[in-house]
């Protein structure tokens, strides 16, 4: 259990400083290392998953009557008490929750080994909800290793996490990769794409394997057939043009995970 918590009256408090600047710059962490986590379910995702905060912050009305979140709370290595309107002051959200973490980032090497494993690969999404929803997917059909690519949205961006639902505590996360670093991937490649002949439930998907994720608008980049991919057309009875992001990856990876359970 941590000592006594720290009373916070101050809206110019160090911490509280340090909280807001985490939730105004989205790559912020990247310098300095740390995340703001709001909102109890990611709190309780972090700590699920055997990972320690280094602050909580947390209402003190909430403190002193929530019996689940004061235990929550005190699992940080020092909690800090606020009022009602100083969260608020640092919340991220259009409703502001009552407690939140701050956790230190685990370092990543800068030239990662890869894994042989289910990977997924961001090449330059832009946007932050289809990133953590694609996350998500990622955590439940046991794709743990993410690839993102240089020009993707910095996964640990205060957006991606909350559409993450804190699925990030659960993946390998590598971030800024050069394109050619995945000459070394030890396992096939595949993209999707509606002009491939091969449809997607007629092929046999290898399996581990590595899906690439285009972005949302140019698709994958040109260089990766210097690479090598296999590309799967997802077949649309209904005529539309194309699909969004996050729901191609969901079909793919489902359909993925479930031709690893027939073989």
């Amino acid at each position: 259990m941590p000592t006594t918590p720290l009373v916070i009256q101050s809206r110019d408090n160090p911490l509280l400083m340090k909280v807001r600047k985490l939730n105004r710059h989205s790559s912020g962490y990247r310098q300095s290392h740390q995340v703001w986590l709001e909102g109890d379910h990611l709190c309780r995702a972090l700590h699920e998953r055997g990972h320690q905060a280094q602050q909580a912050i947390v209402v003190d009305h909430i403190w002193d009557t929530q019996s689940d979140i004061r235990t929550l709370a005190s699992t940080a290595q020092s909690v800090a008490l606020v009022s009602e309107s100083l969260f608020a002051s640092i919340s991220g959200l259009e409703s502001p929750a009552s407690m939140g973490f701050i956790y230190a980032l685990p370092p990543t090497p800068t030239h990662p080994t890869w894994l042989t494993q289910p990977t997924v690969i961001l090449d330059r999404l832009q946007d932050p909800g289809n990133a953590g929803s694609i996350l998500r997917t990622s955590s439940a059909m046991g794709f743990c290793q993410i690839i993102a690519l240089e020009g993707t949205v910095a996964l640990w961006s205060p957006k991606v996490l909350r559409a993450g639902m804190g699925a990030h505590f659960h993946l390998r996360l590598y971030e800024c990769v050069p394109l050619e670093h995945l000459s070394t991937l030890p396992m096939p490649i595949i993209s999707t794409s509606s002009h491939a002949a091969q449809s997607l439930r007629a092929t046999a998907l290898p399996h581990p394997c590595a899906w690439v994720f285009g972005h949302e608008g140019q698709g994958i980049h040109s260089d990766w057939q210097n690479l090598g991919h296999q590309p799967i057309r997802i077949p649309q009875p209904g005529g539309e043009e194309s699909l969004n992001v996050a729901a191609a990856a969901a079909i793919c990876l489902y359909e993925s995970s479930q031709n690893t359970l027939r073989t």
